[in-house]
């Protein structure tokens, strides 16, 4: 897709030839969408904000390079993915700091509860602290392909069409991954629920 189809990708293309209200433009339509997908992925609002600007600073630092030959958007998460990942293999070098200090917490504490955990949707309520930490290491587990597509698929605004042309793969191999991947993590955080049903949106 070209620029004349994409108006984001002109936008970027006037960035590149160093028109800053282009960028301004990009960043005020964007900004919360990276938010969101960002936050769903380390449930951080402060870090999410933080990560935001970092897309956005590699996106200018980007725009000389940048080509319209693909939606602007899936250019733009592609770098969000990225920086997303970076960040859970950074979390996950301390998950066993984490961990020590969650059992040395007070163990009559009333479990903290909370409900829709819309990462993959499971119906009931659900333990907060430890499902955080296990869908760590479930995600941590995953071949990187299938956590990859588990992490585009939590951002709403991309379609299946869209994964694929991020993970550079056909519809079919990424609704499978998908597919994988949830079957995967479904059976790893089973103990972890309060019931072994769970929703798969199509998108």
């Amino acid at each position: 897709m070209g620029a004349q189809q994409d108006p984001d990708a002109e936008l970027m293309l006037r960035v590149k030839r160093g028109d800053s209200s282009a960028f301004e433009e990009l960043v005020n339509k964007y900004k919360q969408p990276v938010i969101n997908v960002i936050f769903r992925t380390i449930h951080d609002l402060d870090e999410a904000e933080d990560l935001a600007q970092n897309v956005f600073v590699q996106v200018y630092k980007s725009a000389d390079r940048y080509q319209a030959t693909a939606k602007f958007t899936t250019w733009l998460f592609t770098i969000t993915r990225n920086l997303c990942l970076n960040e859970i293999r950074r979390r996950s070098r301390h998950r066993a700091e984490s961990l020590e200090a969650s059992l040395s917490e007070d163990e009559d504490q009333p479990a903290r509860q909370y409900e829709d955990v819309k990462t993959f949707s499971p119906p009931d309520t659900v333990l907060h602290g430890e499902l955080e930490e296990k869908i760590q290491e479930a995600l941590h587990d995953l071949p990187e392909n299938q956590r990859t597509a588990i992490l585009l698929c939590r951002q709403d605004e991309l379609s299946y069409e869209d994964i694929a042309k991020v993970l550079g793969t056909t519809l079919s191999a990424t609704k499978s991954l998908i597919h994988r991947g949830r079957e995967a993590l479904k059976q790893k955080l089973k103990p972890y629920l309060q019931t072994g049903a769970w929703k798969d949106a199509e998108k």
